[in-house]
C-alpha cells in the first residue's frame, strides 16, 4: 500500500501547477476585459448667481454676487460697439433682457480683462443665443466652439432682424471696427461740462473720465466698474 500511494503522489504536484496557472489566466483575462474609467467630461470653470446691476454694451454685463460686482462677457457672441451702429440698440435689447433680473451664468474663461467669459441664463432663456437669434449680435466664430450660433445668426439675417436691416455698409463685424483707424475726433479744447452724454461724442479717455468724475454723466459707465467708456479707456 505504501509504494501504491508513493507513486500516486508526485502526479499531484503537476495537476496542482496546472490548477494554478489556470487560475492565473482566468484572472489576467478578466482584468483585461475591465475598460479603463471613463474620464470625466470637462466642467465650467464656475458657476455665478447673482442679480445684474450694469449693462456695458450688447455682450457684457455686471453682476452682483454676494455684494461683489463681477464683470461678464457674454461667450460666443460679439455686439456693436458703442460708438458703432446698432451698438445703442444693442445695450438696450441685452439690458431688456438682463438688467435687474437675476441671472445664472456659467464660467468658461477669464479674457485678458480679469472679466468672467460665460453662457448667461435669465428665467430659462438662454441669453447669448438669444441675442444673436434676434440680430443683436454677430456669431463671434473666433471663440465659438459650436456652430449653432453661426446657424442663428444666419436665420437673423434671412429675416433681416436687428443689425441685419441696416444698410450693409453700416454691417461691419465690430471685432474689424476695432482695428479700424479712424479719423481722430476735433480738439475738444480746455475741458468743460457740458451737454455730452455719449461715448460716441467723446474724444478720447481723458475727456470720457472728465465727463464721468467731474460732470457726473454716469451714463459713461454703462456696466458699473467705475470705469467710463471702456471702448477708449481699456
Amino acid at each position: 500500500m505504501k509504494s501504491r500511494l508513493g507513486a500516486r503522489s508526485p502526479s499531484r504536484a503537476p495537476r496542482l501547477l496546472l490548477l494554478a496557472l489556470a487560475a492565473a489566466v482566468f484572472a489576467a483575462t478578466q482584468c483585461a476585459a475591465t475598460p479603463d474609467p471613463v474620464p470625466e467630461a470637462r466642467t465650467t470653470i464656475r458657476i455665478l448667481n447673482g442679480r445684474v446691476i450694469g449693462v456695458g454694451d450688447g455682450d457684457s454685463l455686471t453682476l452682483l454676487v454676494d455684494r461683489e460686482p463681477i464683470r461678464v462677457r457674454l461667450a460666443q457672441i460679439d455686439a456693436p460697439e458703442s460708438d458703432q451702429p446698432y451698438g445703442n440698440d444693442a445695450k438696450v435689447a441685452l439690458s431688456t433682457l438682463a438688467f435687474r433680473k437675476q441671472a445664472r451664468v456659467e464660467v468658461v474663461d477669464i479674457d485678458r480683462y480679469g472679466r468672467s467669459v460665460g453662457e448667461v441664463f435669465i428665467d430659462g432663456i438662454d441669453v447669448n443665443r438669444t441675442m444673436v437669434r434676434e440680430g443683436h449680435a454677430w456669431a463671434y466664430t473666433r471663440y465659438s466652439h459650436t456652430t449653432d450660433f453661426v446657424e442663428l445668426e444666419n436665420g437673423a439675417r434671412a429675416a433681416s432682424k436687428g443689425l441685419w436691416a441696416l444698410p450693409e455698409s453700416q454691417r461691419e463685424p465690430p471685432w474689424l471696427w476695432r482695428h479700424t483707424p479712424r479719423a481722430p475726433h476735433p480738439d475738444p479744447g480746455p475741458l468743460a461740462c457740458g451737454t455730452r452724454t455719449r461715448c460716441s461724442e467723446m474724444a478720447n479717455c481723458e475727456e470720457a473720465r472728465f465727463y464721468f468724475e467731474r460732470c457726473g454723466v454716469h451714463t459713461l459707465d454703462g456696466n458699473g466698474d467705475g470705469t467710463p467708456c471702456e471702448s477708449l479707456c481699456e
